[in-house]
């Protein structure tokens, strides 16, 4: 997939709006936990932990919205809604899993890599 060579400006571009939504910090975690299998809203919540119920709600919709996530409302009392993913949304929960994955893997090196960085300022804030 080639990703467009856009303005760094152009914060309507649709593609862009859609990677924010892949990418923010409940979109990822839903995204991911949806994988494994459909959940209702309150488990879904207990399950990514820490998240507000008004959060938790504008995340499904606007990944709703965005054909990644199906919410399935059923008739009975009292309602039971389940949130599952659609295919595309599979599809793009498996690139997010990844990149989580190498986070995970490569989590070392980036502490490494930050504490060389740190150690390297402190010693030139101290040689001013």
């Amino acid at each position: 997939m080639a990703v467009s060579t856009q303005r760094a400006d152009d914060t309507m571009c649709p593609h862009r709006l859609v990677l924010e939504h892949l990418t923010s910090r409940w979109g990822v975690l839903v995204l991911i936990r949806l994988l494994d299998r459909s959940y209702r809203f309150s488990e879904l919540r207990r399950a990514i932990g820490r998240v507000s119920e008004k959060m938790l709600t504008q995340t499904l919709q606007t990944l709703e919205r965005d054909g990644l996530v199906h919410r399935d409302a059923k008739p009975v009392i009292p309602p039971r809604v389940d949130y599952s993913l659609t295919d595309l949304g599979r599809e793009a929960a498996e690139q997010v899993r990844a990149l989580a994955d190498w986070t995970h893997r490569r989590m070392p090196d980036v502490e490494q890599a930050r504490r060389t960085y740190d150690e390297a300022r402190d010693h030139r804030s101290r040689a001013r």
